[in-house]
């Protein structure tokens, strides 16, 4: 399945999502790591380890500090 990798303010990636693939393997090609952002399907997030199930995903890095 080819799915549509939106990071908010970066660049949007097409990946090619094997049978079984992750949403957190979808973050390969932005070189982002699943601990500092939050994967969006539909405005909802969603879990890094549950298998891909859409075409297209929101990737919102997550601010940090105080």
């Amino acid at each position: 399945m080819r799915v549509t990798v939106e990071v908010v303010g970066g660049d949007t990636h097409e990946v090619e999502a094997e049978a079984g693939a992750t949403y957190a393997d979808l973050l390969a090609p932005t070189e982002l790591s699943p601990h500092t952002v939050s994967i969006v399907v539909d405005g909802a997030p969603v879990p890094e380890d549950q298998p891909v199930e859409t075409d297209h995903v929101r990737v919102v890095r997550l601010v940090k500090g105080g």
